[in-house]
């Protein structure tokens, strides 16, 4: 029997937009942003410091999602030399991009041979779900089976986010406009928590210096409870990410790796932009 060949797609909310992957056979479909009314895709027509610039100049930035018709002509591309895919979105709370994959999965063109992820990820978790996609491919699951593991590991990832400033949070509908007030002036830096389907406020500081110090204390209280088995068995992996904040966050990743000599640390990069039109720049996440 032959070995079914299966296409891997993601979306860059998952911040791979390296050429390697495309030889791996991973395929990355953009994901547009929508800017004083027009669309960009981060790192095609979109850079980082230009995205920057116009938070800056508090242009009207929002988030978007591929349209139905980009989504089905990027599939029909990938089935014409692959058997099947597993579609890698990101998490069906923060878009509606899972329920817009999900539909079209369902009709005939595309029944049994595209295979949604519910795994409930952004950015690095979501590019670590990738990885776990190709090993899992690698080792001779079909598409079935990698969707499946994927789902049933969903809660094992967890993403803190410093945020400093909440004026952002205010412009993306996440407080209103007077906690923003009341933040600014008592100069508070949220700490948020990406754990599953939830988005949630997590902790406050008054300065990025104790909300790192928070970050870094749920991170060991995770590592003695709900990660402890994967402790045991040295499957951890740290990422440090950050929004236009490099020095910042290599001092938190050298800090890290200080506190927790025995965790692996996988990388120190900008967070997705995605998430950085409504968090902010200097934000540090672990």
């Amino acid at each position: 029997m032959l070995k079914e060949k299966i296409a891997i797609i993601t979306d860059s909310n998952s911040g791979i937009f390296s050429d390697e992957y495309l030889t791996k056979g991973v395929f990355v479909l953009p994901v547009p942003f929508i800017i004083n009314g027009k669309a960009y895709y981060e790192n095609i027509t979109l850079t980082q410091d230009v995205f920057y610039k116009w938070l800056d100049e508090k242009a009207h930035v929002s988030t978007s999602q591929p349209s139905v018709g980009d989504v089905a002509d990027f599939w029909r591309e990938r089935l014409k030399t692959h058997d099947t895919i597993v579609h890698i979105p990101m998490s069906c709370h923060l878009s509606n991009s899972y329920d817009t994959a999900t539909a079209l999965s369902q009709t005939p063109e595309f029944k049994n041979r595209v295979f949604i992820v519910n795994n409930q990820r952004i950015s690095t978790t979501q590019k670590a779900s990738v990885m776990d996609a190709m090993k899992l491919r690698n080792n001779g699951k079909n598409a079935m089976e990698i969707k499946d593991y994927l789902e049933q590991t969903a809660f094992d990832s967890v993403i803190y986010i410093a945020v400093n400033s909440m004026e952002y949070l205010k412009r993306g509908g996440r407080i209103t406009p007077t906690a923003a007030a009341i933040g600014s002036i008592l100069h508070i830096k949220p700490v948020l928590q990406i754990y599953g389907e939830r988005l949630d406020k997590y902790a406050v500081a008054r300065t990025m210096k104790k909300a790192k110090t928070i970050m870094i204390n749920a991170i060991q209280n995770d590592l003695e409870t709900r990660f402890s088995k994967y402790v045991a068995q040295g499957e951890i992996i740290f990422s440090v990410e950050h929004t236009n904040n490099q020095e910042a966050a290599q001092e938190l990743f050298t800090e890290l790796k200080r506190v927790f000599p025995n965790i692996p640390l996988q990388s120190c990069v900008q967070l997705p932009l995605c998430a950085s039109c409504h968090v902010g720049p200097k934000a540090l996440a672990i």
